[in-house]
């Protein structure tokens, strides 16, 4: 293996400036190779690391070993003149390739291997996905849909779990629907992005342990690592207990609440971020706004922010407007939004520029130090755009 040190080249030995270029190639070359060969050795260790994570039961994620050795290595690329954000940023892409390795393996461990578990809705897009997971980690999985009501009998027969994966607006009825068929100690779970109707409705048709969940993922995630899934606790916590542990098996990371705070917090981080994000959108198609040129003439950020946008209209529509409309608090509050922005307009027509300083200072130390934090992620998230793309 090459391991000569680039800088010990002798200019002077060197025929032309074009020859000196070559071999400094090769070098860097020969160098790139030894890195692809370490990686390579690390990944077998990761091999055996997860082989006793197997044996011992161990979990995949270990925080504080992670942020232990990232402080490790930042500090070693300072020692040796290197930036150490750039040594953060290599040593953090490996461990998360590290992680999701590890997760094709451990993360099909079944908490209950064997165990029955029903989706209703099994058929649609994130009840494929969770019928992935649970087959691919031992777990008896039965779907019903429409057509499959006339089974419900045979196919709920001993269900230790059964999982609601329906729209938000039938959630309520079809828990009402299953309930008197599932054995009484079967777990009763829905994974929709409204938990107090949902939760209501499961506890009042179901006696036994009940469960709600959402989690803040699509169905076209191909790793659970580090995804997040909230949790309101129901009925009979011990016994939903290894429902939990599943999901952490495959990577997620669990986020209790109260079906209460869940909705108030939800009606903002996705009814009213859907919405202004349609309404951009929606005027963006209104002004028939040559999409492809604004992209050449913008900066890193408008791309990022407009990446969201076409994000959405990428997607179904109907599950949107499920989340949209969901009830009558998000319709209050989408119309509160509308009412500031008409107060803005106000505002512009006038050019009162110091309300606008002034507001903008006000909000601004609202926010505080999440500012500063949010300044860095997205420099960090504009730097991997331009990388990329």
């Amino acid at each position: 293996m090459n391991t000569q040190d680039p800088r010990s080249v002798d200019p002077a030995n060197a025929n032309s400036p074009a020859e000196t270029m070559e071999e400094l190639r090769r070098q860097i070359d020969a160098i790139d190779t030894q890195l692809v060969n370490l990686l390579v050795q690390r990944r077998h260790v990761v091999e055996r690391v997860a082989e006793v994570k197997r044996e011992h039961d161990l979990p995949v994620f270990h925080p504080a070993r992670e942020e232990n050795l990232i402080s490790a290595r930042r500090a070693q690329a300072v020692q040796a003149g290197l930036d150490p954000d750039y040594i953060e940023d290599l040593f953090r892409t490996m461990l998360r390739r590290s992680r999701v390795g590890q997760l094709e393996t451990l993360g099909r461990r079944g908490a209950r291997p064997g165990a029955k578990v029903l989706v209703i809705g099994g058929k649609g897009g994130m009840g494929r996905f969770f019928c992935r997971w649970l087959t691919l980690s031992d777990y008896e999985v039965r779907v019903i849909d429409r057509e499959d009501w006339p089974a419900v009998e045979a196919l709920a027969r001993d269900a230790e779990l059964c999982l609601l994966a329906v729209p938000i607006d039938v959630t309520a009825s079809v828990a009402v629907r299953i309930a008197p068929h599932l054995p009484p100690n079967c777990v009763l779970a829905d994974i929709t992005s409204l938990k107090q109707a949902p939760l209501k409705a499961m506890l009042a048709a179901h006696p036994g342990p009940v469960l709600g969940l959402h989690p803040l993922f699509g169905p076209t995630t191909t790793s659970m690592d580090k995804q997040i899934v909230v949790v309101t606790p129901g009925r009979q916590p011990d016994s939903c207990k290894w429902v939990l542990e599943q999901l952490a098996v495959w990577g997620n990371v669990v986020v209790e609440t109260t079906p209460e705070e869940h909705d108030e917090i939800m009606g903002i981080v996705q009814a009213l971020r859907h919405f202004a994000t349609f309404a951009f959108g929606q005027f963006l198609h209104a002004r028939a706004v040559p999409i492809a040129r604004t992209l050449e003439l913008s900066s890193p950020i408008y791309r990022l922010e407009l990446a969201m946008v076409g994000r959405l209209f990428a997607q179904d529509p109907w599950l949107y407007a499920e989340i949209v409309f969901a009830t009558p608090e998000r319709l209050a509050l989408l119309k509160e939004f509308i009412q500031s922005l008409q107060q803005n307009l106000e505002m512009i027509e006038g050019g009162n520029k110091q309300e606008f300083v002034a507001r903008f200072r006000t909000i601004a130390e609202w926010f505080g130090p999440f500012s500063e934090q949010a300044l860095r992620e997205s420099t960090f998230l504009v730097d991997k755009l331009v990388h990329r793309f």
